[in-house]
């Protein structure tokens, strides 16, 4: 069975859905419904959604999943963002080691992203 499509394959409009049948009875439903705002994602965009969902939002989770690098992870889910109609977020600034060690301290941050984001933002001595 196919995904159904969210867009239009001559024009690339949204598409409306206007009639479901049952595959258990076979009774068919027709009327006009609002489409998922998950339609118009693209399959990739649609895996990573679940692989997100099924991980519980961990992105380190998601790195090691994906084989990917943290900023990669972000700038797909900005993509998966921005596909639903939503504006992406701003940019959280960068955090400071303390600040990081102190998320991973109370439990915001896992061990495995606080790295992550300890080698994005080297101590200011590592750089001389």
């Amino acid at each position: 069975m196919h995904t159904a499509p969210g867009r239009c394959p001559t024009c690339a409009g949204a598409l409306e859905p206007r009639e479901l049948a049952c595959p258990e009875c076979a009774t068919i439903v027709r009327g006009r419904w609002r489409p998922s705002p998950f339609g118009g994602l693209t399959d990739e965009q649609a895996t990573f959604l679940l692989l997100f969902v099924r991980g519980r939002g961990n992105l380190s989770d998601l790195e090691r999943t994906l084989g990917v690098s943290y900023p990669t992870i972000r700038a797909k889910l900005d993509e998966v963002i921005a596909a639903l109609g939503e504006p992406a977020p701003p940019a959280p600034p960068p955090l400071d080691r303390r600040a990081i060690l102190e998320q991973v301290a109370r439990g915001g941050l896992s061990a495995d992203e606080a790295l992550t984001r300890l080698r994005q933002h080297p101590h200011p001595k590592e750089n001389r």
